[in-house]
């Protein structure tokens, strides 16, 4: 866990290098207040992972592993909107719209997104063939991934949806950055074609995996362990995994797509243990 910490404090380093801006100042405030107020860094560790385990160097990769990072506290912005699920507290801490108000924390999240862009395109001023990494990572946040879920979900309030829906749901809205994060790393990293195709499907498993976790943990941690107000979805009259499957189903999921995961890692052989040791985080 020593060595996890270190890898979280490199990457709130360069996260900090990034949001130095200062005018407006009320702007910055409110991006690094999203940003810093806790946050495990799973996406942007499982980037860095995947590219070290893979033989290159960690600051070729920072700087998208920041960019996917500030990619996902904007959607946790707009996610805790009043139009949105209406959120009062996000790990532990008020939501953003709470603290600056509404107007403010839009802005903030459009401005991390935009500055998430700036930050992958200068990288690829040096490294023009990265260009394909800064794609991965827009098509998996907008349209065609992230936003896609996002608009299902919403789309699926006070509704009784299906398997299948639920599926598109957990697929685009959660599980589509942690695979940009496992393609992205692979790309960096030099990986070959049927190396990039096995990252992948351990990202969409442990996305999935994740999503089934939260879902859990909705039910059974408290407010003050969660962070957030516990069955925030069930308050939202969302239909889960859990609520679809039971509870006992969920954890048997949610630890198969895990096991799945961490035997498709050893099956890559990389040069270190980072990207497995980081599947101990999607496990219950």
């Amino acid at each position: 866990m020593e060595n996890n910490k270190k890898k979280v404090e490199g990457i709130d380093a360069a996260l900090k290098e990034y949001l130095a801006g200062d005018t407006p100042p009320e702007l910055w405030d409110a991006m690094r207040y999203s940003v810093f107020t806790g946050g495990k860094r799973l996406r942007p560790q499982l980037l860095l992972a995947t590219c070290t385990g893979l033989g290159s160097d960690v600051n070729t990769a920072m700087p998208f592993a920041c960019s996917i990072e500030m990619i996902h506290t904007y959607s946790l912005i707009h996610d805790d909107l009043p139009a949105m699920d209406n959120d009062e507290m996000r790990r532990g801490n008020p939501t953003c719209h709470i603290k600056y108000g509404e107007a403010m924390a839009i802005l903030a999240g459009d401005a991390l997104l935009n500055l998430a862009f700036e930050t992958m395109s200068n990288a690829c001023k040096e490294h023009p063939e990265h260009i394909e990494a800064m794609t991965t990572i827009s098509r998996a946040s907008g349209a065609n991934g992230m936003i896609a879920g996002q608009t299902v979900d919403i789309l699926s309030e006070n509704k009784s949806i299906d398997e299948c829906a639920l599926c598109y749901i957990h697929a685009n809205k959660t599980a589509a950055l942690f695979k940009a994060s496992l393609e992205v790393g692979g790309i960096l990293g030099g990986a070959s074609d049927s190396q990039r195709s096995c990252l992948s499907e351990i990202g969409d498993s442990l996305g999935r995996a994740f999503q089934i976790r939260d879902d859990l943990q909705d039910i059974t941690l408290s407010t003050e362990e969660m962070g957030k107000p516990a069955m925030s979805d069930i308050k939202n009259n969302k239909v889960t995994y859990v609520s679809l499957y039971g509870r006992e189903q969920a954890l048997v999921d949610c630890n198969a797509l895990t096991g799945k995961a961490r035997e498709l890692i050893q099956n890559l052989q990389l040069k270190n243990t980072d990207l497995l040791s980081l599947t101990e985080f999607f496990c219950v």
